[in-house]
């Protein structure tokens, strides 16, 4: 069972993401940055899923705290900005992965089993 932490200041987002990997993994939501940060103080995380629009602090900045500080936990983001610079930019920052609002489930699935394959792959290796 993996550890997800889902970051999105946005209800019905949180709550579809969380009911989406609840079933299968241990899971936590939060609603700002802030908040992500408590718990990552608290536990690591196999991945974390995060928008990049909040209130306070922001998913870039939450992105550039894991880099640093969590570098091998995959950070898969989540944004309604769709430019091609503005992805790759994220991803040049350390994303794992960007996913575009309004998304579908399948692609989150998809992307957060990559990122654990990714996450196990790494701890098999140490």
């Amino acid at each position: 069972m993996a550890a997800i932490l889902i970051v999105d200041d946005e209800d019905v987002v949180r709550d579809v993401l969380y009911d989406l990997f609840s079933e299968d993994h241990m899971c936590h939501a939060a609603a700002t940055a802030e908040q992500a940060l408590a718990y990552l103080g608290e536990q690591s995380y196999d991945v974390v899923l995060t928008d990049i629009s909040m209130p306070g602090l922001s998913g870039v900045e939450l992105l550039g705290y894991l880099r640093q500080e969590r570098p091998d936990t995959p950070v898969i983001v989540i944004s309604g900005i769709g430019d091609r610079e503005h992805a790759e930019g994220l991803m040049r920052l350390g994303a794992f992965d960007f996913i575009l609002k309004p998304f579908t489930l399948e692609s989150v699935e998809r992307s957060v089993a990559r990122a654990l394959e990714q996450s196990r792959a790494r701890k098999a290796g140490r």
